[in-house]
């Protein structure tokens, strides 16, 4: 199918009030849809389920919803050529008031003051800001997004009886074909100035270790050989981050992939650590729903053909391959919903001890350009 037929059948379904979802994986060229076949909502039992899934930050409060394979028709098309990434940051600005600022300003002086009283170590806050928008069509915005941020997880995602999200991720919860998984533990932010050879800072650097501690505790419960990479700084659209990839082979008797899922999400790059009384703290003091702002989405179950590997050994066997299922799972960051004629784009930052009110303000700003210049 040519991305132009693509965007005309999404656009359609779109038109016609029935869910879907569009997506590319970062550093690839495919981009995915699944067109669901009725507005039912439907939702994750057990996650053995196999579709894609769309979850909340509080998964206490509301359900993951899911597209099944099943009762969805799957289009593909490619997408830009990796390398012809744009920008449209020239064209952003910061429309936060002054009370927002101050409203935001306080939230993590009372965050901080809470880490001081040994209430919990850290704490991710963060506040939603409403931009009315001049072009109504997602399926235009969609296109700027997977033009801008080649290295995201890139989507849209729509259900008429639920709302319109748009994002580019840079964070995986977790990716697991066969038994094989990888954690990506993501923390920490500055601006880019082009080189990501830069100088971190202490609070940077313990926002990063509590969330690759945090993940590595967890998974221990449910891999014996878990492999720890050496953080690198990695860029993401106009922002640096710390990243750890850490990765393993589940056992065998894990049990329920729903209780290690809901034991990782949501991790200390999202909520805080620990992870009852900073989850405690958010819901009680943002003063707002994050709904799915930092939870998670991404492919449930879909199977993946693997082939043997070439060579003289393999030579028999390459005509045999191996179907395998495959969960790759993004947290739901650099995003926005669409309502009416607003777009809520919701951003937040670690807090730790050692938080600077007023950084912190700005460092909301600058993931805020992330989505504000495609609009």
């Amino acid at each position: 199918m040519t991305l132009d037929d693509f965007f005309k059948r999404i656009q359609q379904q779109y038109e016609n009030k029935l869910p879907f979802v569009a997506y590319r994986k970062p550093n690839t060229t495919k981009i995915v849809a699944l067109l669901q076949n009725s507005d039912d909502i439907l939702t994750v039992q057990d996650f053995n389920e196999q579709g894609f899934v769309f979850a909340p930050f509080d998964n206490s409060k509301g359900e993951a919803i899911l597209m099944p394979l099943k009762q969805s028709k799957t289009i593909f098309a490619d997408s830009v050529v990796a390398g012809t990434e744009k920008t449209y940051l020239s064209a952003a600005n910061n429309n936060a008031s002054i009370a927002e600022r101050q409203q935001h300003i306080e939230l993590v002086e009372s965050g901080v003051n809470e880490i001081k009283n040994k209430q919990f170590k850290k704490v991710v806050l963060s506040r939603k800001e409403e931009v009315t928008l001049q072009e109504r069509s997602p399926i235009v915005f969609l296109e700027r997004l997977l033009e801008c941020y080649i290295g995201a997880f890139v989507y849209c995602w729509y259900h008429p009886k639920i709302g319109l999200w748009l994002g580019a991720t840079p964070e995986t919860l977790i990716k697991i074909e066969g038994r094989k998984f990888s954690v990506m533990s993501l923390a920490g932010t500055q601006g880019c100035k082009g080189d990501v050879d830069v100088v971190w800072e202490d609070k940077e650097k313990n926002e990063q270790r509590y969330v690759t501690e945090f993940i590595t505790n967890i998974l221990d419960g449910f891999s014996k050989d878990i492999k720890v990479s050496d953080t690198q700084t990695v860029k993401a659209g106009n922002l640096l981050h710390l990243r750890t990839q850490i990765s393993g082979t589940l056992n065998e008797d894990i049990g329920s992939f729903k209780q290690l899922l809901y034991r990782l999400h949501p991790t200390p790059a999202v909520c805080g650590l620990p992870k009852e009384p900073s989850k405690e703290f958010i819901l009680k003091n943002e003063h707002y729903s994050r709904e799915f702002y930092s939870g998670f989405l991404g492919e449930l179950n879909m199977e993946t053909t693997v082939r043997p590997r070439t060579g003289k050994r393999n030579v028999e066997n390459r005509a045999y391959a191996l179907n395998r299922k495959h969960t790759q799972l993004y947290v739901n960051l650099r995003c926005m919903q669409i309502k009416n004629k607003e777009a809520l784009i919701y951003v937040g930052g670690g807090i730790t001890e050692s938080s600077i009110p007023e950084r912190e303000w700005e460092e909301t700003v600058l993931k805020s350009l992330v989505i504000k210049s495609i609009l």
